[in-house]
């Protein structure tokens, strides 16, 4: 018996199982007419034509050709799945970063506000000096900026340590710490609050930082 050339194994091999399928679905059709199995396979190359030592290495062929077929588009959905999922994440990440700035602007403007804008008076109630803070505080950092007040001043302006002399809303040692906010910080709350809110940036970061800071050291 000849060795099946290369041009017959690649022909064998490529035509084998769609023939082998046609005879099948035929045989399978009770419906079909005589002759018809013939007609179907007429001009293709049977299983049964290739030499029975090659049978199992045209049909080995065949299956390693849809394998790497199937192993390239494979790929290539990992790829495109890739692809779609970082431009995903980029397009988050970027969401992300804009919000955040965003947020920091807004933050930044409330921290800034002039306190000469806000109306100033002989005298402040507690409740007057923790309104015009909440104007001047970030939302989100307030709460942390009361709780500093309370323990240091109890929201008292003019409240002395008699031990340091440290003064005001904040306990500044000296006291004349606040004239880099403004030069009416003994009669306006306002400048205090603003000295106050711009050192616990400056030292912590925000003044829930310096809150924490605080709760673990009873200073800041």
């Amino acid at each position: 018996m000849s060795p099946i050339s290369a041009r017959e194994l690649a022909v064998a091999s490529a035509t084998a199982v769609t023939a082998v399928g046609s005879v099948v679905g035929v045989a399978s059709n009770s419906a079909a007419q005589p002759g018809a199995a013939q007609a179907t396979i007429t001009g293709t190359t049977l299983l049964a034509d290739i030499p029975a030592g090659h049978q199992v290495q045209v049909q080995t062929a065949s299956l390693a050709r849809q394998a790497d077929a199937q192993a390239v588009q494979a790929d290539v959905n990992a790829k495109k799945d890739a692809e779609q999922a970082a431009r995903e994440a980029a397009a988050k990440t970027a969401i992300a970063k804009q919000r955040a700035a965003i947020k920091a602007e807004q933050e930044k403007k409330a921290a800034s506000s002039d306190a000469s804008t806000l109306p100033v008076q002989s005298s402040y109630s507690v409740a007057q000096i923790q309104a015009m803070a909440a104007q001047m505080v970030p939302g989100g950092q307030f709460q942390c900026f009361s709780n500093i007040v309370n323990h240091e001043s109890s929201w008292n302006m003019h409240a002395v340590n008699a031990s340091s002399g440290a003064y005001g809303l904040f306990q500044a040692l000296p006291a004349s710490k606040y004239s880099s906010a403004g030069a009416d910080w003994q009669t306006n709350p306002a400048t205090q609050i603003k000295w106050g809110l711009n050192y616990m940036n400056s030292s912590y970061g925000s003044p829930c930082e310096a809150w924490t800071f605080w709760q673990a050291n009873h200073w800041y």
